[in-house]
Order: C-alpha cells, then sequence, then structure tokens
C-alpha cells in the first residue's frame, strides 16, 4: 500500500481478514500545516537503574571534557561514546542510608541512616506520566529484571508502584490482543471506577463545608488527584476497544528466560519494540539486589561481588558481570539509534539514563553515583567531571530532562537548577 500526500490519524490501524495492525509513528502522521512540535516525533525517557551500581575505577574516565581515554567499561562500547554523557562526582543531596536509598534513585527524597519515619515522593518518570503519560495507551511501564519486586518508581504520596517482572507477560500486555470478553470486562471496571470517584467527588464537596481553612486546603489538593485519577481512567478507557500494534515477537523470548543476563536482555528488546510502536514513552527498569548470575568465569552472587572489599577476585569476578550487564545496555541504545522516526532516531528522542543508589557498594556509600546519559538531543561525547568530594546534584540532570520534554518545572527535589555543562544539540 502506498500513501502519496496523505494525512495518517496518529491512531490508524490496517485492516484485512479481521486483523487489525497498529501503526508506529510515521512522516504522514504530521500535519501538512504544523507547529514545529507537531513536526517533531515525541519525545521519551527510559532510565535503567541498578541497586548495586558499577565498580567506579572501571566505569570513569581520567580525563574530564569530550578528549578523554575511555575506561575500561566504556571501551567496550566506543562507538556509542559520541552519543552518551559521563557523569561523575554527582549524588543525590541529603540521602544517606546505603540500600536503603535504592527507593530515592529517581526521586531524590531526602533521606537519613536514622530516618525510621521516611515518607518518599514522586519519582521522575511518575511525574512525565502525570503530565504526559495520556498520550498513549500505557502511561509508564515498571519493570524489573531481577526478581526481588522492587522498583525506583513511586507515586505522588510516596507509594512504590510495583513492578511487572517477567518480559514474557509484558509482551503479551502490550502487543497481543485481549479477547473481547477480557475488554469488556476492563470497560466495565473502568465505569465503575469513573462512578466512585463521582460519589467520593461529592461527599467531600459536602463535607469540605463544615470545615476549617486548613482542611479545606487538603481537600482541594484531594479534589485534583481525584480529577487526575478521573482523566487517567477516561484515557484508558479509550484505549480498551484499540488495536494493539502487531509485532513480531523477540527472539529473546524463544526460551525460558532466567533472571540476571537473559531477562535483562529480554526486557530491553521488549521495551525498544513499546518505544518504536509508541506503547508508553516513560519506562523503568530496576536490577535489584541479584543473585548468582551464569557466566563464564563468575562464581559468586551478584550482590557478594559487590561487597568485595578489594579482594582482587571478587573485582575480576566483579567486572565480569558489571560488562555483562552494560553490554545489554549498550546494545538496547544501539537498537534506539537504528530505528530512524521523522526527527531523527528514535534515540534522538529517547533519553536513556543508566545510575544507582551506591556509588561504592562495597562500602554503603551513596555518594558519587554512576552516571550515563545517552540521547535525547543533547550534545554527548563527554565526561562532565564534578566534585568527588562536594559532590553536583544530580536532580539538576532530571530537571533538565523534564524541561527537554517541555515541563518546565521551577525544581525538582532538590535540584539547584538544569545541570552545568548539559546542552542541547
Amino acid at each position: 500500500m502506498k500513501f502519496t500526500n496523505t494525512k495518517l490519524d496518529r491512531r490508524t490501524v490496517l485492516r484485512g481478514s479481521g486483523l487489525a495492525v497498529g501503526l508506529p509513528f510515521l512522516d504522514a502522521m504530521i500535519p501538512a500545516v504544523a507547529t514545529a512540535a507537531e513536526t517533531e516525533s515525541p519525545r521519551r525517557f527510559v532510565s535503567f537503574s541498578l541497586g548495586l551500581g558499577l565498580h567506579g575505577p572501571n566505569l570513569f574516565p581520567e580525563e574530564s571534557g569530550a578528549d578523554y581515554t575511555p575506561s575500561p567499561y566504556l571501551a567496550e562500547f566506543t562507538d556509542l561514546l559520541p552519543d552518551l554523557t559521563v557523569c561523575s562526582g554527582v549524588s543525590h543531596p541529603q540521602v544517606a542510608g546505603g540500600h536503603r536509598a535504592e527507593g530515592t534513585i529517581l526521586t531524590a527524597a531526602p533521606l537519613s541512616r536514622s530516618d525510621a519515619n521516611f515518607r518518599n515522593s514522586i519519582s521522575l518518570d511518575q511525574l512525565m506520566a502525570k503530565h504526559l503519560g495520556d498520550q498513549t495507551r500505557f502511561p509508564s511501564l515498571v519493570l524489573n529484571a531481577s526478581g526481588d519486586n522492587s522498583s525506583p518508581s513511586y507515586t505522588e504520596n510516596g507509594a512504590m508502584i510495583p513492578p511487572e517482572m517477567s518480559p514474557s507477560r509484558l509482551f503479551e500486555q502490550l502487543f497481543v490482543p485481549d479477547p473481547p470478553k477480557t475488554r469488556q470486562q476492563d470497560s466495565q471496571r473502568m465505569r465503575h471506577g469513573r462512578r466512585v470517584m463521582d460519589l467520593v467527588a461529592e461527599e467531600a464537596k459536602t463535607l469540605q463545608r463544615t470545615l476549617g481553612a486548613g482542611d479545606r486546603d487538603k481537600l482541594d489538593s484531594y479534589f485534583t488527584a481525584v480529577n487526575e485519577l478521573e482523566k487517567r481512567l477516561a484515557a484508558n478507557q479509550d484505549w480498551i476497544n484499540r488495536p494493539k500494534p502487531t509485532v513480531s515477537k523477540p527472539k529473546s523470548l524463544a526460551q525460558s528466560v532466567a533472571d540476571g543476563i537473559e531477562k535483562q536482555r529480554a526486557m530491553f528488546d521488549v521495551m525498544a519494540l513499546a518505544l518504536q510502536t509508541d506503547s508508553s514513552r516513560f519506562i523503568t527498569l530496576h536490577l535489584g539486589n541479584g543473585g548468582k548470575v551464569e557466566l563464564d568465569g563468575v562464581t559468586e552472587a551478584h550482590h557478594a561481588l559487590s561487597h568485595h572489599g578489594q579482594d582482587e577476585e571478587k573485582l575480576r569476578q566483579l567486572a565480569i558481570l558489571e560488562n555483562a550487564l552494560l553490554a545489554e545496555w549498550a546494545n538496547f541504545v544501539r537498537k534506539l539509534k537504528s530505528v530512524q522516526e521523522s526527527s531523527g532516531s528514535l534515540l534522538d528522542q529517547t533519553m536513556v539514563l543508566l545510575t544507582s543508589n551506591l556509588g561504592n557498594a562495597s562500602s554503603h556509600d551513596n555518594k558519587n553515583m554512576p552516571v550515563l546519559f545517552a540521547g535525547g538531543g543533547f550534545k554527548h561525547g563527554q565526561h562532565l567531571e564534578f566534585d568527588t568530594k562536594n559532590n553536583y546534584p544530580l536532580p539538576n540532570l532530571y530537571l533538565s530532562a523534564l524541561h527537554r520534554l517541555g515541563l518546565h518545572e521551577d525544581s525538582f527535589a532538590t535540584s539547584t537548577s538544569t545541570m552545568t555543562g548539559l546542552e542541547l544539540a
């Protein structure tokens, strides 16, 4: 089928023999007379977070700027170095607690070692999804490749969003058509949920007239949350009867996927398809406190190796394991770079972050977090080296990411500005 001077609706599907096939974002979906924003492919954000950090001496280059010598880890994917920025000497201000800080990777909520009443805040991905997630079938995807049921994604109320841990189940949710009965049940649940919100809102308005100013302010915030939830429910109901995209199943899902490297590879493969079909624009993949990984030359569990105490044999095995993790991440970035859209590659339109709550897992140190930041239309090919003693705020990078999406927030968590040295291409 050939289209000539044709304007396609963003949600166009191809139908034939009872099959409905969704399309990815195409140039023909751009209006003939359009604003600058309308002529660009949608922008996305992906985070790959590690609960056990990366060994700093193997990751960070010795020189700063653009003319740095690749570190041992970076030397394994030199083809991608022009597409990414390495950041050292960064961390979340006011965050300590070792492993406890795992939940703050994308929130940067202040946490002390002795804080028994810690309450988290909204994560970067969920703030993005709150404002822009209604434009896709799935406002966000929260995933885990280690099987420990943890995620870096948190709601505005500080509740962790449980992750999807099965690559096969994720593929089915994204691309396998739901039976008619399932769609009908989902639609009924959505309608029921919206009626409940209406009832609760009416009761709350009645109550509001009897309350003081402080409580009325709390109810105003509540109404805002109710309205946002109603909008999400309405958007979800609209998607129920729209056909899912039809794609080929990745080879990585052809066999049983165990925890570790294989699961990480499978997750990345499905994530790339989700972005390419515009099924979701905000994705987090977390690798928590890992267990044993099947790799040649590795005999101990990931957690034990990360707590190496400078033992040479543990450091040798840790390098093998971390190189394998980074290789899968690099392959994912390459996939995004290979897909062309109207405004460049999929990578040009997707910010890809790799980081961890731990700078030194062996000493449970939350300073000097590992940070690789790729794509998104920024100028890359550099090492931004900050002070390893007095760290630069990583939330500044998060604020830059928000601004790149057109969300011009004044701040994010403990940010002080957008990130110094990170500029648009």
